[in-house]
């Protein structure tokens, strides 16, 4: 089934996937993999987590063992970046000056952390990327004081609840949002969220935008707020979101818009495709184009594109198939496991049919979210896999609220009855997003 040279670039999770796709389903020709970093694949989710609360060792985030990427016999290029994209010869050209030749192409290029204006020439400032920029804020945490976290989304959520659980640092999250997660779960769920937080001694200022760093002798010493305050920190950890990496497709004749612009297939082009946090795909249940930057996606959309790839190459006897996946996320943050399915963002209802809040710092509670009257995501924290798996089924497709209350209701009421007043929904508060 050989055919020519199929180039993936980047070696993340969605490169890895599609590689390993690639060879699963027969593709036996050249396979080069392009990744920027010199750490072979690694697992991210774990940075902002167990690797940051000490409770892995590095090696545990490797995404495959040697033997496993051996037995690919992968072209593995780390180190190196892909930095431009010539679709009329058929060619990647790298930083090193190489230009390497395809037949087949996968973008999975993924994203990078934003920064703040003068952020470079402060020490004591940070991202959480990439295992590099772990290091370099472990070895600013070591020197101990105080902590400031930019960013309440589920990043700088996590930082925050995993340097409050080594007990070893004072942490303030500062945010522009009223609460943390408001633009991701609404104000109801991030109320009870800065609770949980306060209560494990984490500061939170909220409302607040930022206007710069302070900083004295080349290290940071605060964050500038525009009331015209000071949050003092002997280390800042940026949160603020990201940008994917479609630079060196200037000029190429892509499209890029908020990541990389993609048919039903993920087909950016002819024989181009592209997958995880960089894709930009048009998702044909919703009818509108989806980016989502989530560990699962990568994984399965790499796979699709693969196999697309594949196909379109004809040396695959299967279609073509559109890539219409429920997207899913997580976010640990203390003893909690938050899963939301779907599409949360943009809500303008949520509604929260149960919600047990005896634990506080284990609380219980689904809440589904609609958009123009369609559900279209549901939450859970606590939830058994069971239920949760039948509310997924739920938001499978959107719907009308009347075609998910009464079956919600019914898998709920296996939970028992809540012992304390459910979380206000959000419509009701008149701050629905």
């Amino acid at each position: 089934m050989s055919r020519g040279t199929i180039v993936v670039a980047g070696a993340s999770a969605a490169g890895i996937s599609a590689a390993e796709t690639l060879r699963r389903k027969g593709y036996d020709g050249r396979l080069v993999v392009i990744g920027d970093e010199t750490h072979p694949p690694y697992e991210r989710p774990p940075l902002s987590k167990q690797l940051l609360t000490g409770e892995w060792d590095e090696q545990r985030t490797a995404m495959r063992d040697p033997a496993a990427l051996d037995q690919y016999a992968l072209d593995l290029r780390l180190g190196v970046r892909a930095r431009g994209l010539d679709l009329g010869s058929r060619r990647v050209v790298l930083d090193d000056g190489e230009h390497v030749g395809f037949d087949g192409l996968i973008i999975a290029t993924g994203v990078r952390a934003h920064t703040l204006a003068g952020a470079e020439a402060l020490s004591g400032v940070h991202t959480l990327r990439t295992l590099d920029d772990l290091a370099a804020l472990r070895t600013s945490l070591w020197a101990g004081g105080t902590v400031a976290v930019i960013g309440s989304g589920p990043l700088g959520m996590e930082v925050a609840s995993s340097l409050a659980a080594r007990n070893a640092h004072e942490v303030t999250v500062i945010t522009d949002e009223s609460v943390p997660m408001e633009r991701v779960f609404g104000p109801g769920i991030g109320e009870m969220l800065g609770r949980i937080h306060r209560s494990r001694g984490v500061k939170l200022h909220t409302g607040q935008t930022v206007t710069g760093l302070a900083g004295t002798r080349g290290k940071v010493s605060g964050v500038r707020l525009a009331d015209g305050t000071t949050v003092q920190a002997d280390t800042v950890v940026l949160a603020i979101g990201s940008t994917p990496n479609t630079e060196w497709l200037a000029g190429s004749g892509l499209t890029v818009d908020r990541g990389v612009r993609c048919d039903a297939y993920s087909a950016a082009a002819p024989f181009v495709y592209a997958a995880g946090d960089v894709a930009h795909w048009h998702h044909r249940v919703h009818g509108a184009p989806v980016r989502t930057e989530h560990r699962i996606n990568a994984t399965e959309q790499g796979a699709v594109a693969a196999h697309n790839l594949l196909s379109e190459l004809g040396a695959a006897p299967e279609p073509r198939a559109a890539y219409t996946p429920v997207p899913y996320f997580w976010s640990d943050q203390y003893a909690l496991k938050l899963q939301a399915y779907g599409l949360l963002h943009g809500a303008d209802r949520v509604e929260v049919p149960y919600a047990d809040l005896d634990d506080p710092d284990r609380p219980r509670l689904a809440a589904f979210y609609a958009r123009q009257g369609l559900v279209r995501g549901v939450l859970g924290t606590g939830i058994p896999p069971r239920v949760l798996r039948e509310l997924r089924g739920l938001v499978t497709l959107p719907k009308p609220w009347e075609d998910v209350r009464g079956r919600a209701a019914e898998l709920l009421a296996t939970l028992g009855r809540p012992r304390r007043p459910a979380v206000a929904r959000d419509a009701d508060r008149g701050k629905a997003r």
